[in-house]
């Protein structure tokens, strides 16, 4: 009968720590133009909040701060239902 081989590698891939590269902080658009208030009318804004499949991008993908992200996800929600934004996209 063969004998089993076990695989051979080096024995110091196990003790080897990888290198992570630092995370850039984003920072948020809405708080370095100063902007207050969010209009659900104003669709260029909050399209750029939205995936193709219309989604609403969280705020750890899109950088924003926790209070414009709540008033940007209410202002998609209005625009969805007053139908300037789709529901799904095709």
């Amino acid at each position: 009968m063969a004998e089993y081989k076990k695989p051979q590698g080096n024995a110091d891939d196990k003790n080897v720590k990888r290198l992570k590269r630092p995370v850039k902080k984003k920072t948020c658009t809405f708080c370095a133009e100063k902007i207050e208030n969010i209009d659900y009318k104003d669709i260029a804004k909050l399209k750029r909040m939205i995936t193709e499949k219309g989604k609403i991008i969280p705020r750890r993908a899109s950088g924003t701060c926790a209070a414009h992200q709540r008033i940007v996800s209410t202002a998609i929600k209005r625009a969805r239902i007053m139908a300037l934004l789709p529901f799904v996209a095709d």
